[in-house]
């Protein structure tokens, strides 16, 4: 049998091929082995954030368990909705996703059972800018948002307006201040609120889900 000749092209170009068909079966016999455990690391993700959106504390307790406890997974036709009970009452949790000046921001927002005023909100980002957008998940500026209402005094939804100190929302409209010096990060979050909410609206006015889908991302 004729020994092929390593230093040809051929036997490179051989040597390669192989190289890539024996790192693709490794990477995908890791990405099969690992897919439960990063599928339960996101879920357990899911549950702290849907926790302290509904400004409860797990740092001394199993997230998970406390999850289990106190929230119940439904939906409204094809969007995610999480019902809690905190302290005898009831919240709904509503999926916010949206972007940013980076990249996509998201969120929970957790309503009182008249499904109207803000009990938690809580923000995450892919990669806004440390000490400006990236200041969307602190507490200082999730606590702007406690207390305010979505809707106006006739009912309508409006959201609440994320606005720069010194400037009025519509008539009807309660508002937040936005953060200083992320007027984009701010604005994506607005407008997030809107859009989100406007997916929940027959939910909200307390219609029962026709073929609701949630809207397409735009990267």
């Amino acid at each position: 049998m004729k020994k092929m000749n390593t230093d040809s092209n051929v036997y490179t170009i051989v040597y390669a091929a192989v190289m890539v068909v024996i790192v693709a079966v490794l990477l995908a016999v890791v990405s099969q082995v690992l897919a439960p455990r990063q599928e339960a690391n996101r879920r357990l993700d899911t549950q702290k954030q849907i926790l302290t959106a509904l400004n409860v504390n797990y740092a001394k307790a199993d997230p998970a368990a406390l999850y289990e406890q106190i929230v119940k997974e439904e939906s409204y036709g094809e969007l995610p909705l999480y019902v809690a009970t905190i302290d005898g009452q009831t919240k709904y949790v509503l999926r916010l996703k949206g972007q940013g000046l980076w990249g996509g921001i998201w969120g929970y927002i957790a309503l009182n059972d008249d499904k109207n005023e803000i009990f938690g909100i809580n923000f995450g980002h892919e990669s806004e800018t440390p000490g400006l957008g990236g200041e969307i998940v602190t507490e200082m500026f999730r606590s702007r948002f406690f207390g305010k209402h979505i809707k106006d005094a006739e009912g309508n939804l409006r959201s609440v307006a994320v606005l720069k100190e010194g400037k009025t929302a519509e008539a009807g409209q309660e508002q937040v201040d936005a953060i200083a010096g992320a007027t984009i990060t701010s604005t994506g979050v607005d407008e997030m609120l809107v859009r989100s909410l406007n997916e929940y609206a027959g939910f909200l006015n307390g219609e029962e889900a026709q073929n609701v889908k949630p809207e397409t991302e735009e990267d």
